[in-house]
């Protein structure tokens, strides 16, 4: 009963985003914000982080004043897929869900219980070192979706993580491994996944990110 109404929510939302999306007109500040997205990811790929954050701050902004009802479609759009992804992803009823509109996130300064997860915000920064987490199971699921999003994680190296990240404007790191522009999608997986005693799956997707992930 809780999975089809989670999938009648997810369907009404994009719905919903779609509908908003398409009696949508673009006009001369969306070409304008959309071009500072662009040259800021640009800016960000160069090497100038700073400079290119700072546009997309902008060309955000810019979405935000003159184009409301593109941004509230392109929120109800994102969370009816993140509702949809759980439904499939998290078959049991048994895991920690949770959205938001703004959000900061600090696990790993103690002890603390990692399980399975699902975490929607349309501004969220999170924080996880997994040095500190005790695992209630063997293979962990987190799905982390939204708008924008800064994301630090720390995993050790003994446990086995497995990572698809999708982002249109921003950037994924992955140990030694980088990407970054518009529509980079980065699927990571270490040689010793499927023999760790502890394995982490991480699906992650946002419209703006910075995903800094560090194996130690």
């Amino acid at each position: 009963m809780n999975r089809k109404r989670n999938r009648n929510i997810a369907l009404v939302l994009i719905g919903a985003g779609l509908f908003l999306l398409a009696d949508n007109h673009l006009g001369f500040f969306t070409v304008l914000a959309l071009f500072l997205l662009l040259l800021g990811v640009y800016k960000v790929r160069s090497g100038a982080e700073r400079k290119g954050y700072i546009m997309m701050v902008l060309g955000l902004l810019l979405l935000a004043g003159g184009n409301f009802t593109l941004i509230l479609a392109i929120i109800l759009i994102s969370l009816g897929f993140f509702y949809n992804k759980s439904r499939k992803i998290h078959r049991s009823e048994q895991h920690y869900r949770k959205q938001s509109v703004i959000d900061s996130i600090r696990w790993g300064r103690e002890p603390w219980v990692l399980r399975n997860m699902s975490i929607w915000n349309v501004l969220g920064e999170l924080q996880m070192d997994l040095t500190y987490a005790i695992h209630e199971q063997k293979e962990t699921t987190i799905i982390l979706q939204g708008v924008i999003a800064d994301i630090d994680l720390i995993v050790p190296e003994d446990v086995g993580l497995t990572v698809t990240a999708s982002v249109l404007f921003g950037q994924t790191s992955i140990g030694y491994d980088k990407e970054a522009g518009v529509l980079n999608k980065m699927v990571w997986q270490p040689p010793n996944y499927w023999t760790a005693d502890r394995q982490v799956k991480l699906e992650i997707s946002y419209i703006v990110a910075d995903i800094d992930i560090k194996i130690v």
